[in-house]
């Protein structure tokens, strides 16, 4: 199975979830690409910040006094300059930034409070640092918006809780954001976890349908060729082929699921067998035959290819009904019929043998759990359990979409 990366969040290489509260969050270069400190992203927002803050200044300070000053320009966009790296050092960049701007509300009788760069630096914080280190940039960060020319020795109540609203804000903004990004990041992890606990469900169902169905077939097998070895030498060569086949098959089949479980470690040489399907019923019906349950393939409906994963279920369902009816039905003959019908396909797999206790017909058995598992997934139906006249029947139904049915 393959895993995917995290995929990059807005505070750092990885996601925000899986980056440490307390550190910077910024993406270490690789070795050999040393490139700027910032992205583009990063420039852009600074740009933006630096770009509606002068702008605003402007405007505030050509009403106010009548002309421009070129020192307050200078400090507004320099004030701008440390969101470049505000994802690297967001508590230094707030720092610098808040520099600039006191500096620049001491040197301009205007009024400054919260701008676009004070609220993009503060955000970058409560998004990205503890809690507790929020809890005091917040206070400070507003604070120090109110000490200007325009409104000293103490602010004006209405200049106060226009800060505190724009900071209490920010923060409320940060904090819906951390929010959802754990809450998606949650949900991320519960379809990785259900994605796993299926594809593990899936290859047990497997290793139980190879390891039961071939194991099941070459002890009988051996035994078959062990008693015919001195009386029979050619009953005997024939079991030990069939022996040799179905071994063959189950070491396929097994690599086919170490390939599943290898994916995306490393590139295979030689192209895997394809899954069995419907075309292999005679052959596994064959096996049962020589393996002492014998039994017959009944094909009614007009025959069309079926969607690999119906085929492969519907194999996996007559190969694991004819391995119990082996190893529990005695002597028993065993019937199977498959049906392709104009919206689904059925497959019925009867046997009029004994030991139909020990098959859990309540469907409790790990093989009919299987099978059950496997039907469920397309949506199809599945019935076992003991038949009136002696045996055990299994049954499944299972649809097709309209252009899978009247594909011909």
């Amino acid at each position: 199975m393959a895993y995917r990366k995290r995929s990059a969040g807005p505070f750092g290489g990885k996601n925000d979830m899986s980056t440490p509260r307390h550190g910077s969050g910024a993406p270490t270069a690789p070795p050999g690409h040393e490139g700027p400190p910032w992205t583009r992203n990063d420039a852009l927002v600074a740009v933006a910040a630096g770009v509606l803050d002068l702008v605003g200044f402007t405007i505030v300070v050509q009403s106010e006094h009548g002309y421009v000053p070129v020192t307050g320009c200078l400090l507004m966009v320099a004030s701008a300059v440390p969101l470049l790296v505000r994802r690297r050092a967001p508590l230094l960049t707030l720092a610098v930034m808040l520099l600039f701007g006191l500096a620049l509300n001491l040197s301009v009788s205007v009024p400054q409070h919260f701008n676009a760069t004070t609220a993009v630096a503060l955000f970058t914080v409560a998004r990205s640092q503890r809690p507790a280190v929020t809890a005091v940039a917040a206070p400070v960060t507003v604070a120090l918006t109110l000490v200007t020319r325009h409104t000293w020795p103490l602010p004006t109540l209405v200049d106060t809780l226009s800060n505190a609203a724009s900071g209490v804000l920010v923060l409320i903004s940060a904090a819906v954001l951390n929010r959802w990004q754990r809450e998606q990041a949650a949900k991320r992890q519960m379809l990785t976890d259900r994605a796993l606990a299926d594809e593990r469900r899936r290859i047990a169902r497997e290793l139980h349908d190879i390891v039961a169905h071939h194991i099941t077939t070459m002890q009988l097998m051996a035994g078959g060729a062990r008693a015919n070895l001195d009386r029979n030498p050619e009953v005997a060569r024939e079991a030990l082929v069939t022996l040799e086949g179905s071994g063959r098959m189950a070491l396929r089949e097994m690599r086919q699921l170490l390939d599943v479980l290898r994916a995306g470690d490393e590139v295979e040489d030689e192209p895997t067998a394809p899954q069995p399907g419907v075309g292999d019923l005679e052959r596994i019906v064959a096996d049962s035959c020589r393996a002492g349950l014998p039994a017959v393939l009944d094909t009614r409906g007009t025959e069309r290819p079926l969607p690999p994963s119906v085929g492969l279920t519907v194999f996996r369902i007559v190969q694991e009904a004819l391995t119990n009816a082996r190893k529990y039905a005695g002597q028993a003959r065993a019937s199977v019929r498959l049906t392709y019908e104009p919206d689904a396909v059925a497959v019925e797999v009867t046997d009029d043998g004994e030991g139909v206790g020990t098959r859990h017909p309540t469907g409790s058995g790990y093989g009919l759990v299987g099978m059950r598992e496997r039907v469920g997934l397309h949506g199809g139906t599945l019935e076992t359990g003991p038949r009136d006249e002696g045996g055990f029947r299994v049954a499944a139904r299972l649809p097709l979409t309209a252009d899978e049915g009247v594909r011909r």
